[in-house]
This record gives C-alpha cells, structure tokens and sequence, in this order.
C-alpha cells in the first residue's frame, strides 16, 4: 500500500466511494446490522419473534432454501454473515435496503437507517438512506470534476497542490477537517486568479474581466461567479460567511471542494482559447 493510500489521500473515485465499498465501510454497516438487530436475538426470540423476519431474509432475498436455515440463532447469523461476506459493493446497499423495509419495528428501522447514514458520512460513500431508500448524493460527474482539477497541467500545479490538499482534509477518516478544507479549496481559486492576472492579491473579479475582453463571458455569468464566491472583498463573502461559523458540516467542505474543482477546470478551458500565458 502506497504512503498515499495509508494516509487517506487517494484519487477521488477512491476517497468518496461511488462505485466501490471498502472493508471499513462494509464492515461499519455489518455492525449496524448487529448492533439495531442481531444482537437482540436469542435463540429463544429467534424462534418466538423473529423467525418470520429472518425466513424473508434468508428465501426472499437471499433465494436460499427455507429447510436449510437453523433453528439455533448463532449459526443463522453466521450463515448470514458468510453471505453477506460474499456481497457485491452494490449488493449490500440491496441487503441494508431489504432489511431496513423488511423489520417488523419501524422504531429499530429508524435507528437502523440513522446509524447506517452516520457510518456512510464517516466511510465517505456516495449514499444515504433517504427515507426508506438508499439513494446517490454524489454523482460520477462531481468526482470527475475533482479528478481532473487534481491531474491539470505543470503550469497550473499551485492550484492542483490546493485541491489535493482540500481533498486530503475532507477525506481524513481519523480526523477531517472541514475548514481548512474549504480554505484550500477556495485557495485553488484564487490561485488560478493570480495565474490569470499576474498580480499577487487574488481578484476574481479582474480575473473575471480579463477573460471577458479577451474571449467574451456572458455578463450574467460573470455575476453569477461572483456573487457565489465573493471573492472581491476580503472581509465578506462565502469565505467569511462559511469559516465564522461555529461548526462545519462534511457537506459544506464537499460543496466546496467540488465547487471550486470546477470552477478551477472552468476557468482553465476558457484561458486554453485566448493567448493568456501562465
């Protein structure tokens, strides 16, 4: 395993699993499943409440044979567990699903669902419970975003450097840090800005304006940029607005990251059609 990957810094599709599920991640909703409901039967209310719930399991989703299934609670849930094991990334998602809509008590359905949600934001996956249903929070498309702001050419390498590292303060399972995640990423920003316009303190807006004279930029656009990320002033704005507050959220640090990664790809397609040299 490279250096890289032990510190959590992996390419995107990697870090926000999308299309992939990691054994933490796998692990972690193993023990949700144990924690809401395995651990509360015995074999006694195996039998008595439960036996209903775990049959549905075992021939409706699993397809396995009903006269196969134990009568002693210890080997059902070993036999669950040796299926599970053998799980497709995308077929534990249906298993997690199946189970949170198959339980007798909505009360553990909810607790199930709230807990699975918290070790999906903590692992870094692309889903979440909404409602009753695992549904995509983040599509291909906003990695990509990421993945190409992070492989841009040599002469743009500073504003690479501060997504990768915002990108490695969002993804830090141990211990993310969201605000200087968000820094870096508007640092990528204004990194570029100062690419464009040859001046030490960033201005979107003269970065802005360059790019409109050289290759024209829809005035609505140039507004809309501006007024999202507010970087004209150093003592307002998003910047502000965001970092003052008293707690972020993974959201916020995602929303940012993603945001300014296409931005930044952006702002260099629009640099590749003029004679701007960085």
């Amino acid at each position: 395993m490279l250096f890289s990957q032990r510190k959590g810094i992996k390419p995107g599709k990697s870090v926000i699993q999308i299309d992939n599920m990691d054994n933490d991640l796998r692990n972690s909703l193993w023990n949700a499943l144990a924690l809401c409901f395995w651990n509360h039967i015995s074999d006694f209310n195996y039998l008595l409440n439960d036996r209903t719930f775990i049959s549905n399991i075992w021939v409706y989703h699993f397809k396995e044979p009903l006269d196969s299934l134990s009568n002693i609670w210890s080997n059902v849930q070993r036999a669950i567990k040796s299926q599970y094991d053998n799980l497709k990334w995308y077929e534990v998602y249906d298993f997690i699903e199946y189970v949170a809509n198959t339980h007798y008590s909505n009360i553990d359905n909810k607790k199930f669902i709230k807990l699975c949600n918290s070790f999906l934001e903590s692992e870094l996956s692309a889903y979440r419970f909404v409602g009753y249903k695992i549904t995509q929070i983040t599509s291909q498309e906003e990695i990509s975003e990421i993945e190409e702001a992070l492989n841009i050419s040599k002469p743009f390498k500073t504003v690479s450097i501060h997504i990768n590292r915002a990108l490695a303060l969002f993804s830090d399972k141990k211990s993310p840090d969201y605000r200087n995640s968000i820094k870096e990423s508007i640092s990528s920003v204004e990194a570029i800005c100062k690419l464009i316009t040859k001046k030490e303190k960033p201005d979107l807006g003269q970065a802005l304006k360059i790019l409109e004279n050289k290759i024209g930029l829809h005035p609505a656009l140039k507004k809309a940029f501006n007024n999202l990320y507010g970087y004209t002033s150093n003592d307002k704005g998003i910047r502000h607005a965001l970092l003052e507050e008293a707690e972020l959220y993974p959201e916020d640090a995602k929303f940012m990251l993603i945001s300014c990664s296409a931005f930044v790809n952006y702002l260099i397609s629009k640099i590749s059609k003029t004679e701007i040299k960085i």
